[in-house]
């Protein structure tokens, strides 16, 4: 026997009495949070400011919410009160960077898509940042595999295209202390083991120049990475191949570093 009342459901949904069909819900609204959000609007809507009076005629809100309103958003950096007048502040400043970082970060994905189709291998983007390595995204497809991450990415920078190039773009005591917190191994009989030859290899490479790796992370698989030298920023632009396309890995990283030029505002911020 059903232990509900007619009219109900499970969950707090409604029901008919006549199918038992689940209505849909009215969505729970927070209205002062709606009211913040019309007196923001308002505030964009006076280019020199606005008092708290002039607010609560264009919000449509009483003078005594809108004060209260008004001092919450200062207090929290999303408005700033300068001569009376209320205008955008940091807070909201800093949302909207982040939206431009979105779209940045969208626009580099849509790039990286057609680096992997034009040079036919998997795409890779990764900084240095706070003393580790970090790929931020990979672009790869059915035709172009990405590399399987079988040893920790930050722990084998020695080992691949993508850490030899971040660290080479490091000063010496910077290589030396990410060395001597990731100390070589040998992940294939490719690989160099110890820190002297792997600094070595590092004093070699050319500033702006591609660096190769083949078979020295993963077995079965070639990579480039191209430096990207964006004012303090430490970052790489990295293709991969399956090994048997080897003779395909010059050429591309190649046409990679002269395209890497062109994407610079993509790496911005």
């Amino acid at each position: 026997m059903s232990m509900h009342r007619t009219g109900e459901a499970v969950g707090g949904g409604r029901t008919t009495a006549a199918d038992g069909i689940r209505a849909p819900r009215t969505p729970t609204l927070i209205s002062s949070v709606q009211r913040a959000l019309r007196l923001l609007e308002a505030v964009g809507g006076h280019v020199h400011g606005a008092t708290a009076k002039q607010l609560a005629r264009s919000a449509a809100l009483p003078l005594g919410t809108t004060y209260h309103l008004l001092r919450t958003l200062t207090h929290e950096g999303y408005l700033r009160r300068d001569g009376g007048r209320f205008r955008y502040g940091a807070s909201l400043d800093g949302i909207g960077r982040a939206g431009r970082r979105q779209s940045e970060r969208a626009g580099l994905r849509t790039r990286m898509a057609e680096l992997r189709d034009e040079l036919g291998a998997a795409v890779y983007h990764a900084v240095y940042e706070d003393g580790e390595v970090k790929v931020v995204e990979v672009v790869s497809g059915p035709a172009q595999p990405p590399v399987e991450e079988w040893a920790d990415f930050r722990a084998t920078a020695h080992a691949h295209a993508v850490g030899l190039c971040l660290l080479s773009q490091l000063g010496a005591e910077e290589r030396r202390d990410h060395l001597s917190r990731h100390h070589p191994t040998a992940l294939t009989p490719s690989t160099a083991a110890d820190v002297r030859t792997v600094l070595r290899r590092l004093d070699r490479v050319r500033p702006t120049m591609p660096v190769l790796e083949r078979q020295e992370y993963a077995l079965g698989t070639v990579c480039a990475a191209v430096p990207i030298t964006v004012g303090p920023v430490v970052a790489t632009l990295a293709i991969s191949l399956p090994a048997e396309r080897a003779d395909r890995l010059g050429p591309a990283a190649a046409r990679l570093r002269s395209l890497v030029g062109a994407m610079f505002p993509l790496f911005v911020g």
